[in-house]
Order: structure tokens, then C-alpha cells, then sequence
């Protein structure tokens, strides 16, 4: 008798001896269960559940076996049998820094030359993403899914990534299709007034609203390698790759802080609009630059009814803000663990690039360096952006940019274009008086 069928066999005793116990109270007209029966009762239910599990286990692992069987039945005429003498303890990912497997090179092999092997490891590789990427899901994917340690290890070239995108907006995933997207914002509101006298007719004013449409957008890159490369390169596939990765998120970010709107790009937080506010100074300081957020803050609470939530700014502009001192030579910006007396901002005082650490008026600051550094007259302004995150909405095709196809269009030079896209759209259009936007000479390069 095999180990199965032995715990098949407990299993079906253990369900004789409950039934038992149930039918004996049943008999006797009780409708309790002693002490000692509900003991033996737990035990047994506790048994039961162990050996459902093993059982499930053990045909699951029945399957999987015949599967595999007939896998390589199906294969066995081309496939040269083997003696394996590993024994295998512990299972690896298909696809890893340190795997003889280079994804890219299986992926080009199993398109252009019909490398079963290759075919293999990228079936197996989905599998794997399939099972820990169910949160996004694999079958969003148009093309192969990248392992996900090529978009984890650094670039070669440094990009300024995606700041605000990740810390000062509201995320959602992208509908399945359609470009556009539709949002219906009330620009007449009902009235309510006191009624003069009863019987009087009530306040009454008809709503309306206007259509705001958000387009989506795409983004997208490619670089043509060539097949020595892929096929003979140590790492080039995944040195390419990984710029080709960054550069998307870094555009994505640039682009719904200072996307223009037109000629397919989006509609950025800047070009939205939102409350002015003008800091003209030809001696700068941040004594005089802190008035001016204030009213930046005052005037999203005036207009729009709600509290901003993040301050974003260049790097620049927070380290101008870090220098500064007072008349005694004392920082204004300084670490909140020191207890600081009229401080103009405060925070943990590490330098982490995006999230800060520091924060003023009790918002905290986002450094973001896709913030243009070249606004007004003299070129050479950026700004600060006080925003409401709940109001910054972005959507982002789930997966973007895990996109990846290859196209042979360049066969008779050995090129091979690998082409890198993925879908977004941003709005900050909802309520635009959410969001504050501090400009003017001010804002001019500091000098330290």
C-alpha cells in the first residue's frame, strides 16, 4: 500500500469514528456532546483537516508528475535523455543575477531560432511571475514579463526617477481599455438659503456640470542591439534594459509635473494651473520666500476646501533652504530632535533623495529634480508646488513598462530592436485650486 492510499485510508477511519460519536448523540435525543465526546470530536476534526491537506498536496503533486511525463513523452523524440545524479533540495528562479540563464538572450533565441530550451525556461519564468506577481498579474502583460531583479539593480546612467509620481499623487491602475478617460465636474452647485417666510418658495438653482477628459498617453523607448551582442555580450542585455527602464519612469514623472498637454503628451501639474503665487525678490532670502508659502497653503484651504499635503521642490531649492542661517549664524532648518526654537523647517536632517525627511508648516518635502530649473525670463528659476496628493490622480497600465517585444527589422544587418512602452494618464484637473504653484525671481539659482 503507497503512503496516498495509506492516508486516504486514516482519512476515511477518521470520518467512521466522528460519524459514530454524531449518531450516538443523535440516538440518545441529546443536543450536546459531553465533555469527553467534544474532546474526541476536536481531535478528530483537527486530524481530518491535517490529512485533507496532505491529500491535496499529494494529487496536486500526482498531477504535476503526470504533466511532466507527458511532457517529455511529447519531447522525447528530440530531446536526448539524460541520468541525473543532483539530487535537488531547493528550487531556484529560472531567471537571477547569478543564473547562467540571460532572459533576454532566451527570449530573442526562442523567437529567431526556435530554442526549445529557451521556450522552456520563459514558460517556467511566467509561471513563477504568475505566482508572485498576483497583485498585477501576468496576463496584463502584452509581451514577456522582465525578472524582476533587472529592474531592481542600479543603472549605469543616473536618472532623476520619479518623485512625485511615487510620494504626492493618488495611484490607480489604468482601465483594460480605451484612451480617454471622463470625469464629470460640477461647475454649478445647488443653492440653500433661509426661507423668508413659510410657505415663501425655497431656494432652487440647477446644477450643471463640464466633461473633463483625461488623455492617455504613452510612453516609450527602444535600442537596437546587435545578435553578437545578445548572443555573445556578458550583461549587455540587461545594462540596456535597465536604462530603458529608468528613463520610463523618470519621463513619466517629468512628464505630469511639466507635460505640456499637447502633441501627445500629458497634462502636467504645471500646466493645470492652480493658485499663483508670485515670490519677486532680487536679493532672495528664505526669511522672505516664507510668507509666500504660507499664502500657498492658505489658498488651497481658501479656493478648494481642503488641506495640502506635500511640498515638492527641486533638490536645489531644499539644500538653498538647509544653508540658510540666521543673524547669528544659527541654521533655520535643523533636526527636529534638537529642539528647535523658530525654526523655519525641520525634519531627521538625512539627505535621502524624494522623500526628504524634512517638512515645513508641517507638510512634507518632496525633492524632485525633473522640476525645471530653466522658468521664467532669465532661464534659470525653478519652482515649488504645494499639492494636495488626493488630487493629483495618475493611472498607470499595470505593469508599465514591463512591455518587451522584438521586432527582426534590421535581419539583414543582425539587429535586433528591443522596444520598451507602457500607458499613463495624470490629472490634476479635478479640483485645480488644490494645488499651489510658487514662481518668480525668487526662485533664481541659489548660490551658496
Amino acid at each position: 500500500m503507497s503512503y496516498f492510499d495509506k492516508v486516504v485510508e486514516r482519512r476515511d477511519a477518521v470520518k467512521v469514528e466522528m460519524d459514530a460519536i454524531l449518531e450516538a448523540v443523535a440516538k440518545e435525543d441529546r443536543t450536546d456532546l459531553t465533555a469527553e465526546e467534544t474532546e474526541k470530536v476536536e481531535a478528530l476534526v483537527a486530524e481530518s483537516r491535517s490529512l485533507d491537506e496532505k491529500i491535496e498536496k499529494l494529487t496536486a503533486q500526482a498531477e504535476a508528475d503526470k504533466k511532466a511525463s507527458e511532457a517529455r513523452a511529447a519531447v522525447a523524440s528530440i530531446v536526448v535523455p539524460r541520468v541525473e545524479t543532483t539530487k535537488v533540495t531547493r528550487e531556484e528562479r529560472t531567471y537571477r543575477p547569478d543564473g547562467d540563464s540571460s532572459f533576454f538572450a532566451d527570449a530573442y533565441n526562442a523567437q529567431f531560432k526556435s530554442d526549445y530550451a529557451a521556450q522552456e525556461r520563459l514558460a517556467r519564468h511566467s509561471r513563477e511571475e504568475a505566482t508572485e506577481r498576483r497583485d498585477v498579474g501576468t496576463s496584463n502583460f502584452a509581451g514577456l514579463v522582465i525578472p524582476q531583479y533587472l529592474v531592481d539593480l542600479a543603472a549605469p546612467l543616473a536618472r532623476a526617477g520619479r518623485p512625485f509620481a511615487d510620494f504626492a499623487t493618488n495611484k490607480m491602475a489604468l482601465p483594460a481599455s480605451g484612451m480617454t478617460l471622463n470625469i464629470s465636474r460640477m461647475t454649478t452647485g445647488s443653492s440653500t438659503a433661509v426661507q423668508a417666510a413659510e410657505n415663501n418658495a425655497v431656494s432652487e438653482t440647477d446644477v450643471d456640470d463640464t466633461l473633463l477628459t483625461v488623455d492617455v498617453r504613452t510612453i516609450a523607448g527602444q535600442q537596437d542591439l546587435s545578435r553578437q551582442a545578445i548572443e555573445r555580450g556578458t550583461g549587455v542585455d540587461i545594462f540596456v534594459t535597465q536604462d530603458l527602464i529608468r528613463s520610463w519612469h523618470t519621463t513619466l514623472d517629468n512628464q505630469i509635473l511639466n507635460g505640456s498637454g499637447s502633441s501627445g503628451q500629458m497634462l502636467g501639474l504645471d500646466g493645470a494651473g492652480g493658485n499663483a503665487v508670485t515670490y519677486t525678490d532680487a536679493s532672495p532670502t528664505v526669511a522672505e520666500l516664507y510668507p509666500k508659502l504660507a499664502d500657498a497653503i492658505q489658498k488651497i484651504q481658501t479656493n478648494a476646501f481642503v488641506n495640502p499635503t506635500h511640498f515638492v521642490m527641486h533638490p536645489r531649492r531644499l539644500a538653498w533652504i538647509l544653508a540658510a542661517t540666521d543673524s547669528s549664524n544659527r541654521p533655520l532648518a535643523v533636526p527636529a530632535v534638537a529642539g528647535p526654537t523658530n525654526a523655519v523647517a525641520t525634519g531627521a536632517g538625512s539627505f535621502a533623495y524624494g522623500n526628504s525627511g524634512y517638512q515645513m508648516m508641517g507638510l512634507p518635502i518632496i525633492t524632485d529634480a525633473n522640476v525645471v530649473t530653466n522658468a521664467g525670463g532669465g532661464t534659470d528659476e525653478d519652482k515649488i508646488y504645494i499639492v494636495t496628493a488626493g488630487e493629483c490622480h495618475l493611472w498607470e497600465q499595470p505593469g508599465s513598462p514591463f512591455t518587451l517585444r522584438y521586432d527582426a527589422t534590421g535581419a539583414g544587418n543582425l539587429t535586433v530592436k528591443t522596444v520598451i512602452y507602457g500607458y499613463g494618464a495624470f490629472t490634476a484637473g479635478r479640483y485645480p485650486l488644490a494645488n499651489s504653484i510658487i514662481s518668480g525671481t525668487g526662485l533664481v539659482a541659489p548660490t551658496f
